[in-house]
């Protein structure tokens, strides 16, 4: 499972250090995708999988299904981390989600997420608020 919050520095190439709390469960490989919210996504092999075996269950005649799909997988990246713990994230998704020197590298359950520091600020500050959170969560039976 994927948890906590880290900050990390995207360096001129384009390489993200990985919290190493989350190293192990990519060992076997991960994909980078965008992902909703303007952040990406970082999925274990299994979890792209899981999330592949899903998308192709959606009727191909349901224009938002989709869209979803070409939205996920047209900029996804398989790849692995190197031998320091990085994973390289192309130019394209850094543009997308408007990485430039640090990101925040948070856990969502079955994958982790990449922001930008100022957007992430942003949308953990809508999380916080009380009354917010409760409308948002509260058809989800929680």
């Amino acid at each position: 499972m994927f948890t906590g919050e880290y900050r990390h520095s995207v360096d001129d190439k384009g390489r993200l250090a990985v919290p190493s709390r989350f190293r192990a469960q990519l060992d076997t490989g991960l994909v980078v995708s965008r992902w909703l919210d303007a952040c990406l996504a970082i999925h274990t092999r299994d979890g792209w999988d899981a999330l592949a075996d899903k998308v192709a269950t959606l009727p191909i005649t349901d224009e938002n299904a989709r869209r979803f799909s070409r939205f996920i997988f047209a900029g996804a990246v398989e790849t692995t981390l190197d031998g320091q713990g990085r994973v390289l994230v192309p130019g394209y998704l850094r543009d997308m989600a408007g990485l430039a020197s640090e990101a925040v590298v948070v856990g969502a359950r079955d994958h982790a997420e990449i922001w930008a520091p100022s957007t992430w600020e942003s949308y953990r500050q809508s999380l916080e608020d009380p009354t917010a959170l409760a409308a948002a969560i509260g058809g989800l039976g929680i």
